[in-house]
């Protein structure tokens, strides 16, 4: 599956997307999220604040309770905001 980093998630792993193939037992985004801070440094600090980091598969914004199954792409970003 692609991941796609935005923003400060983007700069701490340092790469902007990328192709993953999570063992079968990675089922969540926030399972996904877990096995990607053992990844390295970068992504643990990615992710330190997990709860912060927003999650969208295939475009469309989830929790990080939401099956990955299927997912084509699965995009990481901070929290927007706007005015």
């Amino acid at each position: 599956m692609k991941l796609i980093y935005f923003a400060w998630v983007r700069e701490r792993v340092g790469k902007s997307e990328e192709e993953l193939d999570p063992p079968p037992e990675v089922s969540t985004v926030g399972e996904l999220i877990v096995w990607l801070k053992g990844r390295g440094e970068g992504y643990a600090y990615a992710f330190e604040k997990a709860a912060t980091v927003r999650a969208a598969l295939d475009r469309v914004h989830v929790r990080h309770s939401a099956a990955i199954a299927g997912a084509k792409e699965i995009a990481f970003f901070p929290p927007m905001t706007g005015g």
